[in-house]
């Protein structure tokens, strides 16, 4: 099937997985978010945290993993999205700009 032939919300060029993965969020030296990623794609990632952040703000993230590989991904992203709820944490949508070592 073509892209042009899926529905809307299936078009993505990347698959989302569906994970619940700690992630630390380092904004400068100084300032650091631990959240939880909820998904995770080839292009960004949805993560929960503690405070919203501005759309644009860059930042590093660090992806652990269960199984004791620490960190399973490390990258530089930006915030594209903030998404607020009722509760006070928020889901931020995270676009992938640079995999890191």
């Amino acid at each position: 099937m073509s892209l042009a032939n899926r529905a809307y919300s299936e078009k993505r060029n990347f698959i989302r997985m569906r994970i619940d993965t700690p992630v630390e969020i380092t904004l400068d030296e100084d300032q650091t978010l631990n959240g939880l990623c909820c998904d995770l794609s080839g292009g960004g990632m949805a993560v929960e945290v503690d405070r919203a952040l501005p759309v644009g703000t860059q930042l590093t993230i660090s992806l652990s993993s269960s199984h004791g590989h620490n960190p399973m991904l490390r990258a530089k992203a930006h915030v594209a999205r903030v998404l607020s709820g009722p509760n006070e944490r928020c889901q931020l949508g995270l676009e992938i700009d640079e995999l890191l070592d």
